[in-house]
């Protein structure tokens, strides 16, 4: 008799698991989703065919609205979403933010997140209320600077879309890009101009998670992508000359990382 108990316990809890994975509906499955950055995301760069967002619409009948342009860095993101915002409005479900490397690579200095300032204010805690000192913080905008740019661009962005989500991805990994002798792009074992190695940039975004409450997607560690080592050569461009970009392969690898890590986060917050 308990064997015929556990049996049948066993077959419920299997049927319960088959049921909930034909019922899955991906949350982000149909929606629109605009995606801001630079060369990797940019559909005119030939670094490969298929970009991560190609391999999302097919999978996931996305509709994607790409305003992402090479060479770019965050001081361009306000424009990209203006451009969003002047071509669909409001009608856009989720924003993607994927940029940063061009950051590292053009030595902009990594700044503050805030400016702090002396400040009176009223506070009263078991005393009737009074005027206290106290330090207060105040988001620096400073568009010379990384954290200052990051600022400025999701002050704006998340005042212009408030109802949607915005989700950030970090930087990849990046080795050699030798384009030409005036586009020679060292590997990421090197500081750049102001000394500073490319984790300060990609750990920049993962704090502006938290100080702007914007999920944040780490795809230089879950991605899997390591152009550093010559086995991982066969997801970028030109193994020689061109380990910045993914290739096919390596935007099919990024897709599918995206697909379950977005799988977690909700797409609309409507009901």
């Amino acid at each position: 008799m308990r064997n015929r108990i556990v049996t049948l316990l066993w077959a419920a809890l299997l049927c319960g698991a088959v049921h909930a994975q034909a019922t899955f509906a991906h949350p982000w499955s149909q929606k629109r989703v605009a995606y801001f950055g630079d060369s990797i995301t940019d559909p005119r760069n030939s670094g490969s065919k298929l970009k991560y967002w190609h391999f999302l619409e097919d999978w996931l009948g996305i509709t994607p609205y790409v305003y992402a342009v090479s060479g770019r860095q965050w001081d361009d993101i306000p424009r990209q979403a203006d451009k969003l915002q002047a071509e669909h409005g409001d009608s856009v479900d989720a924003i993607v933010i994927f940029i940063g490397t061009n950051d590292y690579n053009n030595g902009v200095p990594m700044g503050e997140w805030y400016e702090v300032k002396k400040e009176q204010v009223v506070y009263g805690h078991g005393k009737p209320k009074t005027l206290v000192d106290r330090e207060r913080r105040y988001m620096k905008m400073d568009k010379t600077t990384y954290r200052g740019r990051i600022n400025i661009a999701l002050e704006k962005v998340k005042r212009m879309y408030p109802t949607k989500q915005i989700v950030l991805l970090t930087p990849i990994h990046r080795a050699g890009f030798y384009r030409s002798d005036t586009n020679w792009q060292c590997t990421e074992d090197y500081t750049n101009q102001c000394g500073i190695y490319i984790e300060e940039y990609i750990d920049a975004v993962k704090e502006a998670g938290n100080i702007w409450a914007v999920p944040v997607i780490d795809l230089n560690a879950v991605s899997g992508l390591y152009p550093m080592m010559d086995e991982h050569a066969q997801y970028f461009k030109d193994a020689a000359t061109d380990r910045l970009h993914p290739n096919d392969k390596g935007h099919e690898r990024i897709a599918r990382t995206l697909y379950y890590q977005l799988s977690a986060l909700p797409c609309t917050f409507q009901h």
